[in-house]
């Protein structure tokens, strides 16, 4: 009789659901291991090593019946991650982990095996580090935005909606000015949002090592919009790098060029179009109870309006 498969669920991983999902958190959390077990045996797969997680998934390496490695990632159903097979879908592969199966009711997937001990972080030159996301991005926004996503219009929108009542939150009035200025900036191209498919959320965390490709994005938010709010996640990777040559504005501004020219973008809308993403994190910390944006936020705000205002 083959013995019950046991499913480890971390405890990084249970205590973040029961921080931000509460009671619906720890009801997931619990069935986990029944979920991943299920799974397992549906699509005939055999665990081949320990799991990995994030924030909210679960990704275990399995082997499929064929021989074939893969990846079982399990995470519960969210208007954040509901979206993900159909960006995967669309780039089928281009620059992106390759979707293998999908369960809608459970939002479980199957995806092509990846290296997940060697991401992109790993590689030490920052420069050669840009340059690999910056051609991932330049395939990933090449893709028109299929139906069915969200739209950076309407996230706009609801954003612009909030500040009024998020700003005053803030101790400090240079970051009420800040912060009402971003809103400026997205408020001159919400009547241009784009129709690119984006990421969302491409930082060197999220490029792992691959098989058929030396390099693969994971973990898309997909969204339709304009490509130039795509870049934040990128200009802050590392930041203790930016801070460490002593001159962070010329660090931003090397970074922000290197994407721009990469992607082909017009410099004041990729600009405006960055504000809008220090934005949404203003108001998400502020939502959480911060009362101070992000030191890095900030200086990449004031860097680019410094030195990139039309």
């Amino acid at each position: 009789m083959q013995e019950p498969i046991r499913i480890d669920v971390p405890e990084a991983l249970a205590a973040s659901h029961s921080k931000y999902g509460g009671a619906s958190g720890r009801a997931w959390i619990a069935e986990l291991p029944r979920l991943a077990a299920g799974f397992l045996d549906r699509w005939e797969l055999r665990l081949d090593g320990p799991g990995r997680h994030g924030m909210v998934s679960l990704v275990l390496p399995v082997t499929r019946a064929d021989g074939v490695p893969a990846a079982l990632k399990l995470q519960p159903v969210s208007d954040e991650n509901v979206t993900e097979p159909i960006g995967l879908r669309a780039w089928d592969g281009d620059g992106v982990v390759r979707l293998l199966r999908h369960d809608p009711e459970s939002g479980t997937m199957l995806l092509e095996r990846l290296d997940a001990t060697r991401p992109l972080s790993a590689v030490a030159d920052d420069t050669a580090a840009l340059r690999i996301l910056a051609g991932l991005l330049e395939r990933l926004v090449a893709v028109p935005a299929p139906k069915g996503l969200r739209r950076l219009a309407d996230i706009a929108a609801a954003m612009l909606g909030r500040v009024p009542r998020a700003v005053p939150a803030l101790a400090d009035p240079a970051e009420r000015r800040l912060v009402r200025t971003c809103a400026s900036a997205v408020a001159e191209l919400i009547g241009e949002p784009g129709d690119r498919l984006l990421h969302w959320d491409l930082h060197y965390d999220n490029v792992l090592a691959g098989r058929r490709e030396p390099w693969l994005a994971i973990d898309p938010k997909p969204l339709a919009g304009d490509p130039g709010f795509e870049l934040l996640p990128a200009l802050d990777n590392r930041w203790e790098e930016v801070t460490a040559t002593g001159d962070v504005p010329r660090a931003v501004l090397r970074r922000f060029d290197l994407l721009t020219e990469a992607l082909g973008l017009d410099r004041r809308r990729a600009t405006g179009w960055t504000l809008g993403r220090v934005l949404q994190n203003a108001l998400w910390d502020i939502k959480d109870g911060e009362t101070a944006l992000e030191p890095a936020q900030v200086a990449i705000a004031t860097t680019l309006l410094r030195y990139r205002a039309p």
